[in-house]
């Protein structure tokens, strides 16, 4: 079963953890990043903070078989 996870700005991110998500924190670009590295394979849908959106840029576009949706700011 495909699972949900959050990357970004812990504040924003950790009442989704009620919901079942995997909850990343990053509070830096490099957190960022090493959150997108640690994802399990089983992830398809990874909600992102804006700026984890800029963050990720570029790791966003390499993995087409996971869908990155921005949270509005």
């Amino acid at each position: 079963m495909a699972r949900v996870a959050m990357i970004g700005e812990e504040p924003r991110i950790r009442g989704f953890r009620v919901a079942g998500a995997i909850i990343c924190p990053a509070a830096d670009p490099a957190g960022a990043r090493q959150a997108w590295r640690s994802l399990p394979a089983d992830v398809a849908v990874v909600v992102v903070t804006a700026a984890a959106a800029a963050w990720l840029s570029v790791e966003l576009a390499r993995r087409p078989e996971v869908l990155p949706v921005v949270m509005p700011s």
